[in-house]
């Protein structure tokens, strides 16, 4: 079975759920957006038994981050390839994030006033320009790091959490 010729992330959850129907597997072809859109309706229907291969046209976030091709290279190894379980990383509205997610200050500021944590980790106290949030292959799911301070590197966890004046 095939989505319409539209993007994934366009598409209805009533289109998705008919194009999953009762497979185990399916191959998203597409972007990043249209792979988290999937991924996010899965979620919500409780399909996480299902198997997800994703072929993108090009390298992105979510090919460097799970390690995978792109391209010709990508639509093999969806179809000869086995599955792994990776963590599930989503939002805190429910939006899943399968390359990069960016914490930002609002549009008329250019910093972040606040704090952020991952688990029991403080990542920033104070003012920063932003903050990366990436998904990882293994437990315990996430990292996050401060973009102004590469330097200092990524903190590992389950969740960050931000405490802002806005973002």
């Amino acid at each position: 079975h095939s989505f319409p010729t539209r993007r994934s992330s366009d598409l209805t959850h009533a289109e998705i759920d008919s194009a999953i129907g009762a497979y185990r597997r399916v191959v998203a072809v597409g972007t990043d957006a249209d792979l988290a859109a999937l991924l996010g309706r899965l979620l919500r229907a409780g399909r996480l038994d299902v198997e997800v291969a994703y072929v993108p046209r090009r390298r992105s976030a979510a090919t460097r981050v799970y390690r995978l091709p792109a391209g010709r290279r990508a639509a093999r190894r969806a179809l000869r390839g086995s599955a792994h379980r990776v963590p599930l990383i989503r939002d805190d509205t429910g939006s899943v994030v399968v390359g990069r997610a960016r914490w930002l200050p609002p549009d008329d500021e250019t910093l972040i006033h606040g704090e952020a944590t991952v688990d029991d980790t403080q990542l920033f106290h104070g003012d920063v320009a932003g903050v990366d949030i990436e998904p990882t292959l293994t437990v315990p799911g996430l990292r996050a790091r401060v973009a102004q301070r590469r330097w200092r590197g990524w903190i590992a966890g389950r969740a960050a959490q931000l405490g802002s004046t806005g973002v």
